[in-house]
């Protein structure tokens, strides 16, 4: 593989370039970024070479060009030097890819789309919140940390001992999920998700990714 920069093709506020972002940092992957909006309706036709279906994050290394989150941080985990993000055992490796599936499939609509937007971000930028839709993310969201509770490892970390793509992955969804407060007080009655947020929140890849929001 050349011995090139990784470039990152992100959106300030997406989720899921920030998990790309956050494995770069804990790699230690040197890295330019250049922000693509995704909502914006006359995207380059060089960058739908790259994604076709106009979304973000992706990649660029040489002439390598990847997109979708989980393939793009496995393969900044198996490419590059450094501590694996990825569990020894099976099992382990397992239960990171099951979380990482949950949060995907079932996680990010009401906790992200329903919760996050209408209560925090929707209000940084001057629109109201539509309370119907954030009580139905806020019950939707019930049963996804439900099933991660049971799910969490008990040594520290979502699936193992130590940090993972499992961790990078839940960090977003549930830091942005904390930004309503309605969202943070439901986050309390989850003992072991909240045990692991305390230790995750304040490392130095979580608070370097996390956007501001701020109208430009």
């Amino acid at each position: 593989m050349p011995d090139k920069n990784v470039e990152l093709f992100s959106f300030k506020f997406s989720v899921y370039a920030r998990i790309v972002r956050i494995v770069l940092q804990e790699k230690g992957i040197a890295f330019d970024t250049h922000e693509i909006n995704p909502f914006a309706e006359d995207l380059p036709d060089s960058y739908l070479d790259i994604h076709p279906f106009k979304r973000v994050p992706a990649i660029r290394h040489g002439n390598f060009t990847l997109y979708e989150t989980c393939a793009i941080t496995q393969y900044l985990d198996e490419a590059f030097d450094g501590l694996s993000l990825q569990p020894e055992t099976t099992a382990e490796r397992a239960r990171m890819r099951q979380v990482m599936a949950i949060i995907d499939s079932y996680g990010y609509q009401p906790l992200v789309r329903k919760v996050f937007s209408e209560r925090a971000f929707n209000p940084a930028f001057g629109e109201e919140t539509d309370k119907a839709i954030l009580s139905e993310g806020l019950n939707e969201s019930e049963p996804v940390l439900a099933a991660l509770e049971k799910l969490v490892s008990d040594r520290g970390y979502v699936a193992a001992a130590y940090y993972s793509l499992a961790d990078a992955d839940l960090i977003p969804m549930i830091d942005y999920f904390h930004m309503a407060p309605e969202g943070a007080d439901m986050f309390r009655n989850y003992p072991k998700l909240s045990q692991w947020w305390d230790q995750v929140k304040e490392r130095p890849s979580t608070i370097s990714t996390r956007p501001v929001l701020a109208p430009k």
